[in-house]
């Protein structure tokens, strides 16, 4: 069984006063408290000085407690710490230094205080509150009676760009970590802020339907797309949601803080997770060409890139359209760099719409009196270790749309020239004709080979 210290009898009347050289004088050594280095005394404030404040505490000599050892802030005025007559805790450090005087800590004394109420708190999971009183490399530093480390992750439930706006404000957090041998405390303000709007975010999921058009403010943009605040939660935009036409970067739609309307594309209530879409609140161009354009029109257009098996041309801001390597000249094309290059104005031909599939096929020789000069290309030399040549991915177009419509006339046979020995010569082999490249499966002829691909919105949303 653990041993009770006994206390000091009290100081009687009689103990009050000694007799010294035959009078009676008071005995001051029964009016103080006994004590110990390491304990923790009570005192008043009797002077402040510049580096240091005196304490009286009832000992033969006042306790001196030195600047750096009022608080746990760097560099303060003893005069912002504490004021005369104040009544403060400190620890015992030295019963007498060198010159004979009591040296006392405020901090420490508050330090061992807040210890112990701060492992009360990471025990019963409740929040512990304190003043930012420093910005660091990676996140704020409070004053909870001890140093606690707050990371700027998770300050916030959302990245916060300037962690300057929290200098000097109280913050509610939980204690997350701790570690008494390196005096560590770690503690994420976002655990509270999350358990606050637990609440919300269910009423919002339970308000939310599939196919419902909300309003919300742009609250964090990433490579594969961008977050949106929607009061309290955050759905994803993803990067191929933004618009109708191809995206590189979601900087190029939206910013932060922009408010947007965005239709709700599916909730996953279990992991309480929104897909969003801009583009769904915005007149499609898909549907134009397909109430406006048909078959064999004739349209302006851009090209946008050019690739191995042939070109995509804009025709409408959104609408692409590919125009494969057979139907860029009449003549033979090698590289379809030799007719056309990115930026390039050109007239097309519609060859065919698929409209189920939204794709569109596009043919540049079949428009009449376009002739497009043959451009000087020089093939790049392969690179070491790369393919000899790019196959011609599976575009999955009709046969038909790229045979050649059967001559009117018949050209007649120009005679051949007779041999020395009076024989007809023999007529040149017959150029042969181009193998048309079998595509291969899955590929789209109005989706850009370089779309970005999808990225797990698990990792986006830790992100945010």
């Amino acid at each position: 069984m653990e041993q009770v210290p006994e206390q000091a009898p009290a100081p009687t009347s009689d103990d009050l006063m000694i007799e010294v050289d035959g009078q009676l004088v008071p005995n001051y050594a029964a009016t103080m408290r006994p004590f110990t280095e390491g304990d923790v005394v009570t005192g008043k404030v009797v002077r402040i000085d510049k580096d240091e404040v005196l304490v009286d505490i009832g000992y033969k000599s006042e306790g001196v407690i030195p600047s750096n050892e009022l608080s746990i802030r760097k560099s303060v005025d003893p005069s912002d710490e504490v004021s005369l007559g104040e009544e403060v805790d400190a620890l015992v450090l030295t019963k007498e230094d060198q010159e004979g005087r009591l040296i006392l800590s405020k901090k420490r004394a508050r330090f061992e205080k807040a210890w112990r109420r701060i492992e009360g708190a990471a025990s019963s999971g409740e929040p512990v509150e304190g003043t930012v009183i420093e910005v660091v490399k990676g996140g704020l530093i409070l004053d909870l009676g001890v140093r606690g480390f707050l990371p700027a992750s998770l300050v916030d439930i959302r990245r916060v760009h300037n962690l300057d706006e929290f200098m000097g404000q109280k913050l509610e957090c939980k204690v997350i970590e701790l570690n008494r041998s390196r005096n560590n405390v770690v503690l994420s303000r976002r655990a509270v802020l999350e358990e606050e709007r637990k609440e919300v975010r269910e009423q919002i999921l339970g308000r939310l339907q599939p196919g419902q058009v909300v309003e919300g403010k742009i609250s964090n943009i990433v490579d594969f797309g961008a977050f949106v605040d929607l009061d309290g939660i955050d759905g994803l935009i993803h990067i191929s949601e933004l618009s109708w036409s191809h995206v590189n970067h979601p900087t190029e739609v939206v910013a932060i803080g922009d408010t947007v309307r965005i239709k709700v594309l599916d909730i996953d209530r279990d992991r309480q997770r929104i897909s969003l879409g801009l583009k769904q609140t915005q007149e499609d161009p898909w549907q134009r060409v397909v109430d406006t354009q048909s078959s064999g029109d004739v349209l302006e257009g851009k090209v946008t890139k050019v690739v191995a098996f042939g070109a995509f041309v804009e025709i409408l801001p959104g609408v692409e359209g590919l125009v494969h390597i057979s139907e860029l000249a009449d003549h033979h094309v090698e590289n379809p760099s030799e007719v056309v290059e990115p930026g390039t104005p050109v007239q097309v031909k519609i060859l065919e719409i698929d409209e189920e599939r939204r794709r569109l096929s596009l043919s540049i020789k079949r428009v009449e009196g376009q002739h497009l000069p043959l451009r000087d290309v020089q093939a790049p030399a392969p690179e070491e270790g790369a393919p000899a040549s790019e196959e011609t991915p599976d575009l999955e177009l009709s046969e038909e749309v790229f045979q050649e419509p059967p001559p009117e006339v018949e050209a007649e046979a120009e005679p051949s020239t007779p041999t020395e020995d009076g024989a007809p010569a023999e007529a040149p082999p017959a150029e042969e004709e181009q193998a048309e490249v079998a595509p291969q499966e899955g590929e789209s002829v109005t989706e850009r080979p370089d779309a970005p691909d999808s990225t797990d919105e698990a990792a986006a949303e830790d992100e945010s």
